[in-house]
């Protein structure tokens, strides 16, 4: 068993409430950790497409969705950066929408890292 990664208020996921929800299924965590490397890229892309587009609606959408999908591997920095580009993509504040994109960006590079780490670990 890999140790889990530190949590502190800096982490950018609580691992050890991940790991309550799975009901400490090691192999359930690192499948939906891979689904979620698998599915996030794309999802991330066609998020920047509709921001760069202009495309309110399709931004709030995918950013909700963005949100959900954080929130459920308690990632609850990233999960607030979704929500608040989604808040923005619905009130239709596009001058605010880059830096919430950014901000998005960022939060999740941060994550991808933690998890990449953490699924080296499994794989060790």
């Amino acid at each position: 068993m890999t140790q889990a990664p530190e949590h502190s208020s800096r982490s950018v996921w609580n691992f050890s409430e991940l790991l309550v929800r799975v009901e400490n299924d090691q192999e359930l965590l690192v499948d939906l950790l891979n689904i979620f490397k698998a599915d996030f890229p794309q999802l991330l892309r066609s998020l920047r497409s509709a921001v760069d587009a202009g495309d309110m609606k399709k931004s709030a959408a995918l950013s909700h969705n963005l949100r959900g999908m954080l929130a459920n591997l308690a990632a609850t920095r990233a999960a607030a950066a979704a929500a608040e580009l989604e808040k923005l993509a619905k009130a239709a504040d596009q001058s605010a929408l880059r830096g919430a994109l950014d901000c998005l960006e960022q939060e999740t590079a941060t994550l991808n890292q933690e998890i990449d780490s953490y699924l080296q670990g499994v794989r060790a």
